[in-house]
C-alpha cells in the first residue's frame, strides 16, 4: 500500500513539474474585425495553430487575445498565421502609462 501512494505521489510531482510555458498575445487586425462573422472566421482558423490554447476576440477594441503555449509556437508565428486567412496582424505591445507631471509650486 505504501509503494502505491509513493509512486502516485511521484508521479503527481513530475506531472506538476512539466508546468507549460503559456504566453498571452495580443494583436490588431487588418482589415478591421466588423461583426460577428469576422470573430468565427478568427477563431475557426487560429484553432488549428500549434500550441494556441485560448483565443479572445473584442470587436469594440479590434483586438484578438491569444492564449499559446510557448514551448510549441511563439508571437510571430501566430502572427504570420494571419495571412493564412486574409488578415494582417500586429501585435499590441504593452502601453505604458506616461509619469504625471507633479504640480508647479509658484512662488510669489
Amino acid at each position: 500500500m505504501k509503494k502505491v501512494l509513493l509512486s502516485g505521489a511521484l508521479m503527481l510531482a513530475a506531472v506538476v513539474g512539466q508546468a507549460k510555458n503559456i504566453k498571452t498575445l495580443v494583436v490588431t487586425t487588418q482589415p478591421q474585425m466588423h461583426c460577428a462573422s469576422c470573430e468565427k472566421k478568427i477563431k475557426g482558423n487560429l484553432r488549428f495553430e500549434k500550441g494556441v490554447k485560448s483565443i479572445d476576440c473584442n470587436i469594440s477594441d479590434q483586438r484578438v487575445t491569444i492564449t499559446y503555449d510557448a514551448e510549441k509556437t511563439n508571437g510571430e508565428s501566430i502572427v504570420k498565421s494571419f495571412g493564412k486567412f486574409g488578415y494582417k496582424a500586429t501585435e499590441v505591445k504593452n502601453e505604458e502609462k506616461k509619469p504625471e507631471m507633479a504640480p508647479q509650486n509658484s512662488k510669489k
